[in-house]
């Protein structure tokens, strides 16, 4: 199959790798403009494109989707199907281009958690299963007929580091099982049921703010699920503090008090409390609790 490939982030790149080494031929992989970033603006290029020049492929930077000379680049290209991992939403003009179709790998199992952030909203719902799903893109996001879907365990230890790189892993094996099943003219398709829809919207600063009113495990798995980018924060009232890594006490405190020692820092919630094991005080680099013990103590209720 001739394939183009559409993908920005890391979690797009073991999907190429894996279409790379397969028998199918990428054409050409579509990413994100490069963008300049730091004091020096420094031109980045995104994980995608840095990979895909790596493999030695052709890469496509378009600034609009809709652009007709970019529509018309895509044609010439005579593509079987488009692939898309962690991209923008493709109008039609591009995703009914391939004879074939269109379909996105999503990092959930749809309909639960349609949106930007499936993989943070599961942990900070404190889902136990996830998984992956390719469907074929129609105009409505997340919306398509179901293709495949394989399930995960999400584990107590996960947060969304390790959650993120768990899942790209199985997304690059059942995007290429699709690729297969579509090649062989195999797919069987499954209409999702929107009655069973969740949300996952984009991870915005106030997503990221700790309620102590709210319990424990509902300010653990928020931890879990911001964790390592980009935290879940409070502040003492004049500088914000980071935290990436908590246990459940049964301690019980005020929401938003604290009791320390040398080696632990508690602060309540709404039943329960919090142990904080890694924390990162703004300015300063990420710590384990007992560095931070040694050279920092907190207001007795924290925001």
């Amino acid at each position: 199959m001739k394939i183009v490939f559409f993908g920005t982030p890391d979690f797009a790149i073991p999907v190429l790798t894996k279409i790379y080494e397969s028998e199918h031929e990428i054409l050409a992989v579509v990413t994100a403009p490069d963008k300049q970033r730091g004091r020096g603006r420094k031109v980045q290029f995104t994980p995608v494109k840095s990979k895909a020049l790596e493999l030695g492929l052709k890469v496509l930077q378009p600034d609009k989707l809709k652009n007709p000379e970019f529509v018309e680049s895509l044609k010439k290209l005579g593509a079987d199907l488009f692939v898309v991992v962690a991209f923008k939403i493709l109008p039609p003009e591009v995703f009914t281009i391939p004879p074939r179709g269109s379909f996105n790998l999503h990092a959930s199992l749809l309909p639960k958690y349609r949106g930007a952030a499936p993989i943070q909203w599961a942990l900070i719902n404190g889902e136990k299963i996830t998984g992956v799903t390719t469907f074929f893109l129609e105009e409505k996001v997340d919306t398509g007929n179901i293709i495949l879907q394989e399930k995960l365990e999400i584990l107590d230890e996960d947060n969304f580091g390790s959650l993120h790189d768990k899942l790209s892993l199985l997304g690059a094996d059942v995007t290429l099982k699709t690729i297969n099943l579509i090649e062989a003219g195999n797919v069987k398709l499954t209409k999702q049921d929107d009655s069973l829809a969740t949300p996952a919207p984009k991870i915005t600063k106030e997503t990221c703010r700790i309620d102590w009113s709210k319990g424990a495990e509902a300010v653990h798995n928020l931890v879990r699920g911001l964790s390592p980018y980009p935290g879940a924060f409070f502040t003492d009232g004049i500088k914000i503090f980071k935290i990436f890594k908590t246990e459940i006490s049964d301690v019980n405190l005020e929401p938003g008090e604290t009791l320390s020692s040398k080696k632990e820092l508690l602060i309540g919630c709404g039943e329960n409390s919090i142990s904080v094991l890694e924390i990162q005080p703004e300015g300063r680099k990420r710590m384990t609790i007992e560095e931070f013990l040694r050279g920092y103590s907190l207001s007795k209720v924290v925001k």
